[in-house]
């Protein structure tokens, strides 16, 4: 069998391996290309998601304890040797994330007093820190930089920040003295200081100036008669030397992870390293580090999103591994009278085989190579995936041969027929993929799928279940068509008889089973975006219950009235919340050891206004909103954790539970898994009406006030809200107390927002997209070839009805009428599997890792009704545009040669 005899079939039969060429390409394609895409956006996100974290969020910082030095070495010395020794022993993961690192020594703050200070009554306490790499960090604006040189009478030489200098009134040369106070702020031992210069940094986000205290910030005072409190620079040389003597120090090395180190694909790994690095801190030294929170948020989202993908990619291949084998059949099929007359001349069983084994060989590699080098074109990190490149070449290479060993010996066979009874063998392969789709289905519910990792046999269960259902459809498609096929055959004209008997007798089985399971993974990413979607929209009404909420530390009581007054503002209530509080079993009792639990007071009737008028789809319960002041316990809503607590302790009818100091009886009112403004995952809460609390002489302080209004001004809410806690600090009976900590302000406009952009959502909607939009295109490509599947025998009936007088216009009806029972179960079909699989599917996808917790719930969407009719619509277009060109390609007029095959 020669080569060039081999070629000359390619190029008769140019069209069917050009299909066949376009498939490979595309699979190989996909599997090169999609990795590297996902591992882009993943890289994307996650760069995304630290840099929006402060910086120093990515340090590890070591702290010792403030003692003075017990090393022979000096103080800066023993720092280094450290430093590098901290760095050595770190896991390889982290360090080879490590880009930047510092380390410095310092002194704990002790009172500096002097002329300077004294003429603006200013209280002052100041830390020495000793740093190498300073003065190249910043740029000295007055006098000079502390001298390396001791001299033991000589005061200490001090450089500050400039900014920090003036505003504490301080200028090159000012005069101090530093040393701890008495009982009556004198001095004891004071040491003489001099500010022997100013500087300014030359980047202020260099990670230098992010050691804490900070060397460029005031930390203003936190209370009534406390001091501020300044950090200044002073040489390694005398820094040693008074270390030497005895002073207390403190080291610091920070380690700074790169957002260009960390691999998005090596996520586990780096949070494995830095639980090591936490697990195998020196006894001597306190690790500080908070880079893993982002990271394992990050890494649940890639988790979540890979196992999605990996279910979405399953539908895809398998579709594309139908469409190849429905080209492989069809190319066959339109050969059969070559393969017959081969066998008739001598030719042996695999003859035909082995022929279009070498015409393939001549095809399918050179695409599959073609679709793998357009794939190692995309953007990102590549995967390992060659063996699959290579896998799905064999197998579409065996492709055509396997299709051309199915084909009967004998000539032309009848395909128009429907046996009302199957074979014993096509019954067994039907109920045996029934019983692996179901087995597969309980499988799934009782181990669920690890994620972040790829079981076959798990994330083939939508494949199974999809080709299940349209064996289901083939075996009740015939039925309904029979019946109205006779109901047709009474009335007058032929085109509805003859319509749907033809379609009756279709032989679909394959090309049914292809659609079904490209709609049917459209329709999955539909409906599963729909659903997160929707969830995000309760997580943010969860967070935010309102269109704005701003959160505190107190509130004074007129705090409501004026942000009342802003524009845009309709209503305001208040919220008060603790946590770990404990419940009583009497007012003044001990108090009653059944854990510990959050406590929420709410205005019910207040809180349903603000929600009503914010557009919220919440609910408050009728306990909460109808409560009101009277004797007996405070109806309460409670998380069963709690509720089963206070049953098992017999205080389900009436306990205390203690709020700001006051302890209030409630009685078990209504249970609830979840409550606004509590987190997602919160299990233990009691939540109580305020409205109905009883008169006492210390009322309870909001801690939170929710806000509904139109064009709110996050920044005025702010303003308002931060002088809100001023005046409850300044009007209180309580003076001395420490500075309150600003107020937050988030909308749920901007929640929502947040939730559905950044970390890994790029990759999600990637995943959406792509099913949907490649589940359509590949399902109409499979209704285009169940149209040239039966494309000739249509042909020939046209041809002999047209003889008999059928008109253009009844052989468009009769188009319609056959092939709009098959597009209409295939459609309907796919859509019903694409809206039952994410019931199943939906639990073990840990998608709630994408709406902060809240889990994912997938309902009926009534818009996928009208896609559905609207896709079905397009399909039946599309068929009857196939048809036609079909039609006209093939001249109907020379479809009744002898020997043309159906």
């Amino acid at each position: 069998m020669s080569v060039g005899a081999a070629v000359r079939r390619v190029r008769a039969y140019g069209g069917q391996f050009l299909l066949l060429a376009v498939l490979t390409l595309v699979v190989t394609l996909l599997i090169s290309g999609v990795p590297r895409l996902v591992n882009r956006l993943a890289e994307q996100g996650l760069r995304a998601q630290l840099n929006s974290e402060p910086a120093a969020r990515r340090d590890l910082a070591y702290t010792s304890r403030v003692e003075p030095a017990t090393s022979r070495r000096t103080a800066m010395g023993d720092a280094a040797e450290r430093f590098d020794a901290l760095a050595a022993d770190m896991p390889q993961q982290v360090r080879s994330a490590v880009t930047e690192r510092w380390y410095s020594v310092e002194t704990a703050e002790a009172r500096v007093v002097g002329p300077d200070l004294a003429a603006r009554n200013l209280l002052v306490d100041l830390g020495l820190r000793a740093m190498p790499d300073m003065q190249g960090a910043s740029t000295l604006v007055e006098g000079t930089w502390p001298s390396e040189t001791y001299v033991p009478d000589r005061p200490i030489e001090v450089a500050l920040d400039v900014d920090v200098a003036r505003k504490l009134n301080l200028r090159a040369g000012s005069q101090l003295r530093i040393g701890n106070p008495d009982d009556k702020g004198r001095l004891v031992d004071g040491a003489p200081l001099v500010v022997s210069g100013l500087f300014r940094p030359v980047d202020r986000a260099n990670g230098i100036w992010d050691g804490l205290p900070q060397l460029l910030q005031i930390i203003e005072p936190q209370g009534d008669g406390q001091p501020f409190v300044i950090v200044g620079v002073v040489a390694q040389s005398p820094f040693n030397k008074r270390a030497a003597e005895g002073w207390p120090i403190q080291t610091n090395w920070r380690y700074r992870l790169g957002v260009d180190r960390i691999d998005a694909r090596e996520l586990n790994q780096l949070i494995d390293g830095l639980q090591v690095l936490q697990r195998n801190q020196p006894p001597e030294l306190t690790l500080t580090q908070g880079v893993d929170v982002p990271l394992r948020a990050f890494a649940a989202q890639i988790d979540a999103v890979r196992t999605l993908l990996a279910v979405i990619a399953a539908g895809v291949l398998a579709t594309l591994a139908g469409l190849i084998v429905l080209a492989a059949s069809l190319a066959t099929r339109r050969r059969r009278s070559e393969f017959a007359l081969l066998r008739a001349r001598g030719g042996g069983a695999t003859a035909g085989a082995r022929r279009s084994l070498a015409e393939s060989v001549l095809v399918v590699p050179i695409a599959a190579v073609l679709g793998w080098w357009l794939g190692t074109l995309f953007p990102g990190a590549p995967d390992p995936t060659t063996p699959y490149v290579i896998a799905v070449t064999v197998l579409v290479t065996l492709a055509l041969p396997l299709a051309t060993l199915a084909v009967p010996a004998g000539g032309a066979v009848r395909r128009d027929l429907i046996r009302v009874r199957p074979s014993a063998r096509r019954l067994t392969v039907e109920v045996s993929l029934l019983l692996l789709a179901g087995l597969a289905a309980v499988l799934l519910r009782r181990r669920g799928l690890t994620l972040g990792e790829v079981d076959p046999l798990l994330v083939s269960v939508p494949v199974l279940l999809a080709v299940a259902a349209a064996v289901l459809a083939l075996r009740v498609y015939p039925w309904p068509l029979l019946l109205v096929s006779r109901l047709a055959a009474r009335t007058r004209g032929s085109v509805a008889f003859l319509g749907t008997a033809r379609a009756g007798r279709a032989a679909v089985a394959a090309p049914l089973v292809v659609v079904v399971l490209a709609i049917g993974t459209a329709a999955f990413c539909a409906v599963v975006a729909a659903g997160v979607d929707a969830s995000r929209e309760r997580a943010a009404a969860q967070i935010v219950p309102a269109d704005a909420v701003i959160r505190g530390e107190r509130f004074a009581p007129d705090t409501i009235d004026e942000l009342g007054r802003l524009p845009g503002v309709r209503a305001v209530t208040r919220v008060l919340y603790e946590d770990d509080e404990r419940f009583a079993s009497d007012e003044v009792g001990t108090d009653a050891f059944i854990g510990q639990t959050d406590v929420l007071l709410v205005d019910g009737s207040g809180l349903d206004t603000v929600v009503r008028d914010s557009q919220v789809d919440l609910s408050i319960p009728a306990a909460l909103r109808t409560a009101a002041p009277g004797p007996g316990p405070l109806p309460a809503i409670v998380s069963p954790a709690v509720a089963a607590d206070l049953a098992k302790a017999g205080l389900d009818d009436s306990a205390f539970i203690s709020v700001q100091g006051q302890r209030y009886e409630f009685r078990v009112a209504g249970t609830a898994d979840g409550f606004p403004l509590l987190a997602a995952n919160a299990r233990r809460f009691v939540i109580l009406p305020w409205q109905a609390l009883p008169t006492r002489t210390t009322t309870p302080v909001p801690t939170s006030l929710l806000i509904a209004g139109d064009s709110l001004d996050a920044e005025v809410l702010r303003v308002a809200g931060d002088q809100g806690q001023e005046r409850y600090q300044r009007d209180g009976t309580v003076t001395g107390r420490e500075r309150m900590i600003g107020v937050t302000v988030d909308t749920r406009a901007d929640v929502r927002r947040d939730l559905g952009e950044g970390g890994a959502n790029g990759v999600l909607a990637f995943g959406f997209v792509a099913g949907a939009v490649g589940g359509t295109v590949l399902g109409l490509l499979a209704i285009a070839f169940t149209v040239l599947a039966g494309a000739r025998a249509r042909g020939q009936v046209l041809s002999r009805l047209r003889t008999l007088g059928l008109s253009r216009r009844q052989w468009r009806g009769l188009l319609l009428v056959e092939l709009t029972p098959l597009v209409a179960v295939s459609v309907l079909t796919g859509a019903i599997v694409g809206a039952v699989l994410p019931l199943l599917l939906n639990p073990v996808l840990g998608l709630s890792a994408f709406t902060s917790g809240v889990p994912v719930r997938v309902a009926f969407e009534p818009s996928l009704v009208a896609a559905v009719l609207a896709l079905g619509a397009v399909a039946l277009g599309f068929a009857v545009a196939v048809e036609a060109l079909n039609n006209r390609r093939l001249r109907l007029g020379e479809v009744l040669r002898l020997g043309e095959e159906s």
